[in-house]
């Protein structure tokens, strides 16, 4: 479990959650946009609570450790989507072909 602080509010999740949060609101700054990102976390008060996050260049986000025990809320889904979202901006874009591939490519050997 983390503890994140958004604001003045500082709630806990899990710690693939938090991390993939502090990667995701990095990039959306880096690239001078913005997006929402809903978690569940643990508030101050012991309750699982769904928290919304807007992350801009603005976004002031805080992630530290913790020691606590408690069983993280579940974020898998929340995680796999941010991580889309990190995939689709980081990873390379095939450049498109000009035309037909020349015909010495067709009979190339395959690499071993």
């Amino acid at each position: 479990m983390k503890h994140v602080t958004y604001g003045e509010k500082s709630l806990l999740m899990g710690d693939a959650a938090a991390d993939t949060l502090l990667e995701y609101a990095r990039l959306v700054a880096d690239n001078q946009k913005a997006d929402t990102v809903t978690l569940q976390s643990v508030s101050p008060d012991g309750n699982i609570v769904e928290a919304s996050f807007l992350l801009s260049a603005s976004t002031v986000l805080i992630v530290e450790s913790t020691n606590s025990e408690m069983e993280p809320p579940d974020n898998a889904e929340a995680v796999a989507e941010m991580q889309d979202r990190i995939d689709a901006v980081t990873r390379p874009m095939a450049a498109p072909v000009d035309g037909p591939w020349p015909e010495e490519d067709y009979d190339a050997p395959m690499p071993r």
